[in-house]
């Protein structure tokens, strides 16, 4: 597998290319659960097979090589990505997964995304240390909504694999904005960083030039602006702010999402808030990947400025 600091990449595998659409990669056909069960039986579904179904039950979408990372960071001995593959293989052959790529005028992604079939939910129904609430229309996202997963999903890895105060993570948060009454979540995760027995949230919303983005961000910076406003602590477990992180597709993006905001009077005045691209989570530390956007007062305009933070070392 590739690490991190030796990808070259210049634009984010989870940026929006132009008529992208999601192309059917998985198995057709009918598989009965006695045949999957004979597999089970004679040892060619594996624990390490169902570590994959937990960790894509968890994720909802995810790419081989996120699962390599996450087998490798749970204790799991995967020898290579090939390995994984095969194994991927397997469960696709047994639609207990099923997989997808992007196409679009660019041509065919690079990689493939690894989601739930109806067998892998029959067969995590049968374990007590797991909830499965997939449904068959999960599998229907649209492009932009299942890249910003994909893109949360390697910021968790990153500061999982990279910041030595890191403490959990959860995919799937849920906040509410209290005056209007909207229940939503941060479409790339939070994790949670603690040292001294002190611990701290980051939120992460996901941002993706998609179509109509601007009207998107904005809607959902209505929600954020809210939840801030009328915390309380231990609202939804936090003893105190928690820290909101755009993750952008680029430099120049994180530009025109901060002039959004800004155009549209949504800055959240209890927090500093912070961007960061995609790529930065390949640096070898995360202690630089922040960015925030200050006003110079003698120019009176604002000014993009890296943020250390050695809590991220």
């Amino acid at each position: 597998m590739v690490e991190d600091n030796q990808i070259k990449a210049q634009v984010s595998p989870f940026a929006i290319r132009k008529g992208e659409i999601k192309t059917f990669d998985g198995q057709d056909g009918y598989v009965s659960m006695n045949q999957v069960v004979h597999k089970i039986n004679i040892g060619h579904i594996t624990d390490i097979h169902f570590a994959i179904l937990y960790l894509v039950n968890e994720f909802e979408f995810i790419t081989s090589r996120q699962l390599m990372q996450m087998l490798k960071i749970k204790g799991y001995e995967v020898k290579s990505q090939d390995k994984l593959n095969n194994k991927l293989e397997g469960l696709i052959k047994s639609k207990i997964l099923t997989r997808y790529y992007f196409n679009s005028d660019e041509g065919k992604g690079i990689y493939r995304i690894y989601c739930l079939e109806k067998m892998g939910k029959y067969l995590l129904n049968t374990r007590d240390d797991v909830e499965c609430k997939w449904q068959p229309s999960d599998n229907t996202k649209p492009v932009a909504m299942i890249k910003k997963r994909l893109a949360g999903n390697q910021v968790i890895i990153a500061y999982l694999s990279k910041v030595k105060v890191f403490d959990s993570y959860t995919v799937k948060p849920t906040l509410t904005a209290k005056t209007l009454g909207k229940v939503f979540k941060p479409s790339g995760g939070s994790v949670t960083l603690t040292k001294s027995n002190k611990s701290i949230q980051f939120l992460f919303e996901v941002v993706r030039r998609e179509d109509d983005w601007q009207k998107k961000i904005v809607d959902k910076m209505k929600f954020y602006k809210d939840f801030y406003d009328n915390f309380q602590p231990m609202d939804y477990g936090f003893k105190t702010l928690p820290q909101l992180i755009l993750v952008c597709e680029d430099t120049k993006h994180m530009a025109e999402v901060f002039k959004e905001i800004v155009t549209n009077n949504i800055e959240i005045n209890k927090i500093n808030l912070y961007y960061t691209t995609d790529l930065r989570q390949n640096s070898e530390t995360l202690e630089s990947s922040l960015t925030e956007f200050k006003l110079d007062e003698k120019t009176n305009k604002y000014k993009a400025q890296n943020v250390e933070l050695k809590l991220l070392n």
